[in-house]
């Protein structure tokens, strides 16, 4: 397992991580989240051996990071935010440079290189210079050099930042595939991609874990968890009869859909009978009525508040 013990880093007087842990076991795709400058980067870079805590530790499948940096990074792939990369150089050409310097045999290397650029579909660029390359691209060859010796954990900052949904797809399809034998690690700002990937999240705010859990978990805590949600061509007709009601929370129309309500419960208790009576009741013209099962977003905006 990966296990992060009371881990503090400032810099100057800006406490960046402030007395962080968790563990993160093998099999297991944690989504690491936060707001911008939560300490979430500087929080992996620690954990890859980049930068060193000012106290705490960090053990990689028994390895401490600060007393064998070299061994654990020999068990790393780490895919940091921005994907750099030597943008003169071919992909084939970077890939085999990176191999090389892991001290991966030649033979070896070779046919693992082939391995991750068909895997990562980079054939018909592997030739080009990379600094002519889109940004989607970009992204595909700092995920193959992070897998390029089959590494025993996998870090990786915001993994499919610049795809499209194609890519982004077999990207994910990808990581599902290779997270049934790794640890996998994955800081994202895609709420989506992490109830897609994420067996279990992490939230840090201000440098401190502030949630942890499954996404199922972490959306039972959520304001939206059983709440019901109407469309309808004229919401505004149905909010004076909803509002009325002392059966059901607060009612009001989403700020993402005009045409739809959204209608809480009270207390945490199931309203969708309340709901269904008043539309009969008051003859209400309506498309749809579903349960939500809570909203990450949700969750993130209110752990992550101050």
């Amino acid at each position: 397992m990966i296990e992060v013990k009371n881990l503090c880093k400032s810099f100057g007087t800006h406490r960046a991580v402030d007395d962080l842990s968790f563990q993160v076991r093998s099999g297991e795709v944690l989504g690491f989240l936060g707001p911008n400058g939560a300490g979430k980067t500087t929080t992996m870079r620690m954990i890859a051996g980049f930068i060193e805590p000012d106290s705490g530790s960090v053990s990689v499948l028994g390895c401490d990071v600060a007393e064998d940096p070299m061994q654990t990074k020999a068990m790393l792939g780490y895919l940091p935010e921005g994907a750099p990369a030597y943008a003169e150089m071919s992909v084939r050409k970077f890939l085999e440079f990176i191999a090389e310097v892991r001290g991966m045999a030649k033979a070896a290397s070779a046919q693992r290189i082939s391995a991750v650029v068909e895997r990562l579909q980079l054939e018909r660029v592997q030739h080009q210079k990379i600094e002519t390359l889109s940004k989607g691209y970009k992204r595909r060859v700092g995920l193959a050099q992070a897998l390029l010796d089959d590494p025993k954990v996998l870090i990786l900052d915001e993994p499919t930042d610049g795809l499209d949904p194609n890519q982004k797809f077999e990207v994910r399809n990808l990581i599902r595939e290779i997270a049934q034998e790794k640890i996998v690690i994955i800081s994202t700002h895609i709420l989506e991609e992490v109830d897609a990937l994420c067996e279990r999240v992490i939230i840090i705010s201000n440098g401190k874990l502030v949630a942890d859990g499954t996404p199922a978990e972490l959306k039972l805590t959520s304001k939206y968890y059983r709440a019901v949600e109407v469309e309808m061509s004229n919401p505004e007709a149905a909010l004076p009869v909803l509002q009325a009601s002392e059966a059901l929370g607060d009612v009001y129309i989403s700020e993402d859909n005009a045409q739809r309500l959204i209608i809480e419960p009270r207390d945490g208790e199931d309203c969708l009978q309340e709901v269904q009576r008043l539309i009969e009741q008051n003859d209400l013209k309506v498309q749809a009525v579903s349960v939500s099962g809570g909203r990450l977003d949700d969750v993130f905006r209110r752990v992550t508040a101050d």
